[in-house]
């Protein structure tokens, strides 16, 4: 048998497996966990586990205020199939082609560390591989749409403001969405979302929309989108494995390009006045539902404060032993 050369056994020796994707990278003889990054996903580099998920039940994971919420918007008669037809009217394919046509799709070849990272996500999780793309537009958010077919869209002015853990973390948030089974309620609620946004005479969908769903339809399943979100917080913690790289990325949202002169820790102590705050002042609680419940997802301290009492709680670590 023939022998390795030196350098190939040096090469060898100082290599490490990427916990997340799996790709094999030489590293220097003095490397650190954490201090070099995968040359294929762009994630730290570590020797530590990575935990995926052979059997994940979103009942695993899904909040309890998602799950009430839900109840409540299936407990409306004909739901389900005014949503279809929604839908049906609007047609799903008419988002594909909208980013088809206006934004940039994700390939192993096209921005290959975003579609690795959409892949680690998916094998975490136990979800087949939607198509992502990314699209130029500063608002900073990212969202899935369709049913049969559903699709995850980045915007460019969130991706550019992340780490490559963060942005980890809001894909693996969107994939939690397919997981969950969130996507036909998600898409319909969406489109109600862009519909309060546009002058309604200008767009005749607005008009389907009020044919098809009932005004008591119309707010449980806005009143529900919201705490869907914080489901997909908590998949985006099962993919990530470490409830900092949340943390981080609701501390942006909050501070924007300003976010890198904020204390962390300090945000965190927000974080849990908060939570403190509006679960034993009435008025607190009443003003943080009321400012809410025009928005398409929960304020971002408030999410903070969710996934720290998930992982305080203990229900976090007890899942990760399974």
């Amino acid at each position: 048998m023939p022998r390795k050369s030196s350098s190939a056994a040096i090469a060898e020796r100082y290599s490490v497996r990427c916990r997340y994707c799996g790709q094999k990278n030489a590293v220097k003889e003095d490397y650190v966990n954490g201090q070099a990054n995968c040359g294929r996903c762009r994630l730290p580099l570590s020797n530590e586990p990575h935990k995926k998920f052979a059997d994940l039940s979103k009942h695993d994971y899904v909040h309890p205020a998602d799950s009430k919420a839900l109840a409540a918007l299936r407990a409306i008669p004909g739901i389900d199939t005014a949503l279809r037809k929604l839908l049906a009217v609007t047609g799903e394919s008419a988002i594909r082609v909208t980013f088809m046509a206006s934004a940039v799709k994700v390939t192993s070849q096209q921005c290959p560390d975003l579609h690795a990272k959409l892949q680690i996500a998916c094998t975490t999780l136990g979800v087949d591989m939607p198509d992502l793309f990314i699209q130029q537009n500063p608002m900073v958010n990212a969202f899935t749409g369709g049913v049969d077919r559903p699709i995850i869209v980045l915007h460019s002015s969130l991706i550019e403001r992340l780490t490559d853990e963060e942005v980890l973390a809001v894909i693996a948030h969107e994939v939690g969405h397919i997981h969950a089974e969130h996507v036909l309620y998600l898409t319909a609620a969406q489109l109600l979302l862009a519909v309060a946004h546009i002058p309604l005479a200008s767009l005749p969908v607005a008009a389907i929309i009020k044919d098809v769903l009932s005004a008591t339809m119309r707010g449980a399943l806005l009143a529900w989108a919201r705490r869907a979100e914080l489901s997909c917080d908590r998949a985006a913690l099962l993919v990530t494995q470490d409830p900092h790289v949340i943390g981080r990325t609701m501390m942006k949202l909050c501070g924007g390009t300003f976010a890198s002169k904020i204390d962390y820790d300090l945000f965190l102590e927000q974080a849990r006045e908060f939570q403190k705050n509006y679960d034993e002042k009435k008025l607190d609680k009443f003003w943080a539902d009321i400012l809410s419940s025009g928005l398409s997802h929960p304020f971002p301290v408030w999410r903070v404060s969710e996934i720290l009492q998930w992982v305080e709680d203990g229900q976090y670590a007890d899942l990760m032993k399974k």
